[in-house]
């Protein structure tokens, strides 16, 4: 992993705890159901054991894929044409991780609702997931520009992905509508059926707090 990566991530980690400090005791909440999508802030955390750590090194791994240095660069085209599809599908993964983890769930949960328990806790991971998400699917649209048939599927998407810059920030505030959080589920399903119809499937990627950086 670049070194530039790893100190941006160190950056984030110090920012995302000097804002759980700030936070105190109400970032606890209570159980969550899986069958309705919906979690607590507790469920966000990772449960100790194999499937959490699988989970944390698939993740780990996107983000290699993802911030992989251009060289050496392929050689041929069809090589250049499998690295960017390789490329897309982990920043579109990372992304709909990201998304899906931090801002679907807890927003069905209801945890962005005023006077909702680890509702400030709720919102700064928000706020830094919606700008991940944001850079990780200009990147993964930029990345499908490497591939005739994928660049043709995600094309018509480059505009709605751009209509999202911003919203991290109105989530960590507490400003963003049911709109804005619908806008995030909608482009990030618009995203993996480009790729489905592109060869290049998207398999969610749940990133670390600490992973929130990149």
């Amino acid at each position: 992993m670049p070194r530039t990566a790893r100190f941006r991530r160190g950056l984030t980690a110090l920012a995302l705890s000097t804002a759980l400090l700030a936070g105190g005791a109400t970032a606890c909440g209570g159980g969550g159901d899986r069958s309705d999508r919906s979690t607590d802030v507790s469920a966000d955390v990772p449960v100790r054991g194999a499937p959490a750590a699988l989970e944390a090194d698939a993740a780990e791994e996107a983000l290699a894929i993802a911030d992989a240095a251009p060289s050496p660069s392929p050689s041929t085209q069809a090589e250049k044409q499998k690295f960017a599809k390789t490329r897309f599908v982990a920043n579109a993964g990372l992304a709909a991780g990201a998304t899906y983890q931090w801002i679907i769930k807890p927003y069905r949960a209801g945890k962005f609702k005023k006077g909702a328990s680890g509702r400030k806790f709720a919102l700064v991971k928000a706020g830094l997931a919606g700008a991940f998400a944001y850079n990780r699917l200009k990147a993964a649209a930029d990345n499908a520009k490497g591939d005739p048939l994928l660049s043709k599927a995600v094309g018509p998407l480059t505009a709605g992905i751009d209509s999202l810059k911003g919203l991290g920030s109105k989530l960590r505030k507490g400003d963003a509508s049911d709109a804005d959080i619908g806008s995030f589920e909608k482009m990030i399903n618009g995203v993996k059926d480009a790729g489905k119809s592109a060869g290049a499937p998207v398999t969610d990627k749940v990133p670390s707090l600490s992973q929130l950086g990149g």
